[in-house]
Protein backbone atom coordinates (compact mmCIF):
# COMPACT_ATOMS: atom_id res chain seq x y z
CA UNK A 1 0.00 0.00 0.00
CA UNK A 2 0.80 3.61 -0.51
CA UNK A 3 -0.04 6.02 2.12
CA UNK A 4 0.43 9.67 1.97
CA UNK A 5 0.27 11.78 4.90
CA UNK A 6 0.11 14.86 6.68
CA UNK A 7 0.40 15.50 10.53
CA UNK A 8 0.99 19.02 12.69
CA UNK A 9 0.30 20.02 16.12
CA UNK A 10 -2.27 22.56 17.36
CA UNK A 11 -2.83 23.98 20.80
CA UNK A 12 -0.12 25.75 23.06
CA UNK A 13 3.54 23.79 24.01
CA UNK A 14 6.68 25.14 24.03
CA UNK A 15 8.34 21.92 22.69
CA UNK A 16 10.13 22.93 19.93
CA UNK A 17 9.41 26.55 19.18
CA UNK A 18 12.88 28.23 20.97
CA UNK A 19 14.44 30.54 18.36
CA UNK A 20 11.37 30.27 16.10
CA UNK A 21 7.88 31.45 15.22
CA UNK A 22 5.24 30.14 17.35
CA UNK A 23 2.99 29.03 14.23
CA UNK A 24 5.66 27.09 12.45
CA UNK A 25 5.35 23.82 12.88
CA UNK A 26 8.77 22.66 11.08
CA UNK A 27 9.89 20.83 14.45
CA UNK A 28 6.96 18.79 14.65
CA UNK A 29 7.25 17.78 11.04
CA UNK A 30 10.76 16.98 11.63
CA UNK A 31 9.80 14.96 14.20
CA UNK A 32 7.80 12.55 12.04
CA UNK A 33 9.97 12.53 9.22
CA UNK A 34 12.32 11.25 10.72
CA UNK A 35 10.47 7.99 12.57
CA UNK A 36 9.03 7.53 8.72
CA UNK A 37 12.71 7.88 7.23
CA UNK A 38 14.48 5.57 10.51
CA UNK A 39 11.24 2.88 9.64
CA UNK A 40 13.19 1.53 6.54
CA UNK A 41 10.34 1.34 4.40
CA UNK A 42 10.38 3.49 0.94
CA UNK A 43 9.24 7.25 1.16
CA UNK A 44 8.83 10.22 -0.11
CA UNK A 45 8.67 14.11 1.84
CA UNK A 46 7.15 17.00 -0.04
CA UNK A 47 5.70 20.36 0.96
CA UNK A 48 2.74 19.03 1.92
CA UNK A 49 2.89 15.27 2.67
CA UNK A 50 4.70 12.26 2.97
CA UNK A 51 4.11 9.04 1.57
CA UNK A 52 5.59 5.85 2.53
CA UNK A 53 5.28 2.36 0.91
CA UNK A 54 4.79 -0.95 2.65
CA UNK A 55 1.99 -3.64 3.82
CA UNK A 56 -1.00 -2.09 5.90
CA UNK A 57 0.47 -3.02 9.77
CA UNK A 58 3.79 -1.75 8.74
CA UNK A 59 2.52 1.53 7.59
CA UNK A 60 -0.06 2.38 9.77
CA UNK A 61 2.44 1.40 12.95
CA UNK A 62 4.52 4.44 10.89
CA UNK A 63 2.06 6.38 10.97
CA UNK A 64 0.95 6.07 14.48
CA UNK A 65 4.50 6.47 15.61
CA UNK A 66 5.16 9.65 13.71
CA UNK A 67 1.73 11.24 15.04
CA UNK A 68 2.33 10.43 18.39
CA UNK A 69 5.60 12.40 18.25
CA UNK A 70 3.84 15.25 16.85
CA UNK A 71 1.72 15.08 20.05
CA UNK A 72 4.67 16.42 22.31
CA UNK A 73 4.48 19.65 20.47
CA UNK A 74 0.70 20.67 21.01
CA UNK A 75 -2.19 19.34 22.89
CA UNK A 76 -3.78 18.18 19.93
CA UNK A 77 -2.69 17.01 16.25
CA UNK A 78 -4.42 16.72 13.20
CA UNK A 79 -3.79 14.15 11.02
CA UNK A 80 -4.60 13.78 7.09
CA UNK A 81 -4.46 10.67 5.21
CA UNK A 82 -4.97 8.98 1.88
CA UNK A 83 -4.32 5.52 0.85
CA UNK A 84 -3.55 3.27 -2.44
CA UNK A 85 -4.03 -0.02 -1.17
CA UNK A 86 -3.59 -2.37 -3.86
CA UNK A 87 -2.56 -5.96 -2.94
CA UNK A 88 0.53 -8.06 -5.33
CA UNK A 89 1.85 -4.54 -5.64
CA UNK A 90 5.57 -3.28 -4.79
CA UNK A 91 7.43 -0.21 -5.71
CA UNK A 92 4.24 1.95 -6.76
CA UNK A 93 6.00 4.83 -5.04
CA UNK A 94 8.39 5.69 -7.97
CA UNK A 95 6.51 2.91 -10.52
CA UNK A 96 3.32 5.57 -10.50
CA UNK A 97 5.60 8.73 -11.09
CA UNK A 98 7.82 7.15 -13.91
CA UNK A 99 4.98 5.67 -15.67
CA UNK A 100 3.58 9.06 -15.59
CA UNK A 101 6.72 10.51 -16.84
CA UNK A 102 6.89 8.24 -19.98
CA UNK A 103 3.20 9.29 -21.19
CA UNK A 104 4.14 12.81 -21.49
CA UNK A 105 7.61 11.77 -22.65
CA UNK A 106 5.77 10.10 -25.73
CA UNK A 107 1.89 12.04 -26.04
CA UNK A 108 0.03 10.18 -28.65
CA UNK A 109 -1.51 11.95 -31.48
CA UNK A 110 -4.90 11.99 -31.44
Amino acid sequence: MLAAFSVAPSGTSTVGNAGGSEDSVHNAVAAAVAIVRASGLPNHTDSMFTTIEGDWDEVMNVIKRATEAVGAYGTRVSLVLKADIRPGHVGELTGKVERLEQVLANPKVN
